[in-house]
C-alpha cells in the first residue's frame, strides 16, 4: 500500500480559515459609509491625492448629485476627470438651486375660500 497523506475531515477553527489571506492595511480608517463612498469617488476619478476632499463631498452633498457627476464623467473622455467631475456637480448644484427658488405663483380657489372663512 502507498502511504498517502490522509486530509482531516470536521471543523477546523475560524481563525485558521482566514490565515492564508494578507490584507493590505493603508493605515487609514474607513468606519461611516459617506467615507468609503468618498473614497471610492476619488478612486474613480483617479485622484487619490485629494480622497478627503471626496470624502467630505460624500458627508455633505447631495447623494443623487454625485452619481450623476459620476455617470456624466465616466461617459466622457477628458484628461481631468476629476475637474470634470468638480464642474459637474457646480453645475448641478446650480440648476437644483433654480428649480428650488422657482415657485407656482397660482393658488387654488379652495385655498382662497378657506382663507375667507
Amino acid at each position: 500500500m502507498s502511504k498517502r497523506k490522509q486530509k482531516k475531515t470536521g471543523f477546523v477553527a475560524a481563525k485558521s480559515l482566514f490565515a492564508n489571506y494578507q490584507l493590505q492595511d493603508k493605515g487609514g480608517y474607513i468606519t461611516r459609509e459617506f467615507q468609503d463612498y468618498g473614497y471610492r469617488l476619488a478612486v474613480e476619478l483617479n485622484d487619490l491625492k485629494h480622497k478627503s476632499l471626496y470624502i467630505k463631498m460624500a458627508k455633505e452633498t447631495q447623494r443623487w448629485l454625485l452619481e450623476d457627476a459620476l455617470s456624466f464623467v465616466k461617459d466622457a473622455r477628458a484628461r481631468s476627470k476629476a475637474k470634470l467631475f468638480m464642474w459637474k456637480v457646480k453645475q448641478l448644484k446650480k440648476t437644483a438651486q433654480q428649480q428650488k427658488s422657482v415657485k407656482p405663483t397660482t393658488k387654488s380657489k379652495k385655498s382662497k375660500t378657506a382663507a375667507n372663512a
